[in-house]
């Protein structure tokens, strides 16, 4: 494929590979990630995966969507905070109107068809885009409004490109995720305080607790969203490059709380299932922590929409190139001149 880089040297296989479907959170989460357990997925790691995910009915639009364009898999991964009639109070209202749980956080994981490399694409949740059917809005705003669908069929319009699978993941399942793998080590890019945590720039080793401070960290940041996804990229890296040492992989106690934390708070769409949780791991097996890429999805400054909210601007020209290099599978290439 023209674009991709050059073969690589061969390198010793992974034993497993546990995958981050889940890590999304404010991302959210982070909480939900990437992608898997290969080798590892044995045993009753997948009956206790498949028990203990909740399936998502009708997840994708039923209007008209973007074409399948190959052997290449994108992942929208939504980081949820459910509000509403639960332990954290009664609805609060956005500043758009909107009351409900929003999607905090969102990322697309696109898997290459040579599976050399996974990029997660963090969209910025106060992104201005049409919402089908409800007008110009923010993009978390989708989620309120309508759920999982709508906010596949309002990514899918803003890159043009299918989304194949999506998982979500609520806020409450990243300190358990944290937790299970005994702490995350997470290099920050700056110093900061959020919710009772002191963050200094560089290496900071989180608990549960530590980790939902570091990904939903915004007001401690004069630019606000940009930060906070940083740090949410951040964490997600912290995530692969814990599931992928050595004393995770060598554990299967640690592999098997790690597995049973996360798909207590996981909901995925139907296909998302152990088997093809599996064969994507088994396919990814050769791929590395520094083989995870990151970047964001290009703004144009900030706005301000006729009620007064103030909202990122979408920089239609580099998201143009973004949606052809995803068709073409060579986000590699738009990744060396469209970094950050």
């Amino acid at each position: 494929m023209p674009g991709r880089r050059a073969t690589r040297p061969v390198r010793r296989r992974r034993p497993l590979l546990v995958a981050l479907l889940a890590t999304l959170g404010s991302l959210t989460a982070v909480a939900a990630v990437l992608a898997v357990v290969a080798a590892t997925f044995i045993g009753g790691l997948a009956e206790r995966y498949d028990a203990g995910r909740t399936v998502i009915e009708d997840p994708f639009p039923t209007d008209s969507r973007p074409v399948d364009h190959g052997d290449a898999v994108d992942v929208l991964l939504i980081g949820s905070d459910a509000r509403g009639s639960d332990a954290r109070g009664p609805d609060a209202p956005a500043e758009d109107g909107t009351t409900g749980g929003r999607a905090d956080t969102l990322m697309l994981a696109h898997v290459p068809a040579d599976r050399q490399d996974i990029t997660l694409l963090s969209i910025l949740r106060d992104t201005w885009v049409e919402v089908p059917g409800h007008g110009e809005a923010k993009i978390n705003a989708a989620y309120s409004w309508g759920g999982v669908p709508l906010t596949v069929q309002t990514v899918e319009q803003l890159l043009d490109v299918r989304i194949d699978h999506v998982a979500e993941i609520d806020f409450a399942g990243f300190a358990g995720m944290t937790d299970a793998l005994g702490g995350v080590t997470v290099q920050s890019p700056s110093t900061f305080d959020a919710q009772g945590h002191h963050f200094t720039v560089g290496p900071d080793h989180l608990d549960g607790g530590g980790a939902l401070a570091f990904v939903r960290a915004r007001h401690a940041f004069a630019d606000g969203d940009h930060s906070r996804v940083r740090n949410q990229q951040a964490f997600m890296r912290a995530v692969v490059e814990q599931l992928l040492s050595e004393e995770t992989l060598t554990s299967p106690d640690t592999v098997r709380r790690f597995v049973s934390s996360t798909s207590e708070y996981l909901s995925v769409d139907p296909g998302l299932d152990s088997a093809t949780l599996v064969a994507l791991g088994w396919s990814l097996r050769d791929v590395r922590a520094d083989d995870l890429h990151t970047a964001t999805l290009p703004s144009a400054g900030a706005g301000t929409s006729a009620d007064g909210q103030s909202y990122v601007r979408v920089d239609d020209s580099a998201v143009a190139s973004l949606t052809i290099a995803l068709r073409s599978d060579d986000l590699q290439g738009w990744l060396r001149t469209h970094a950050g």
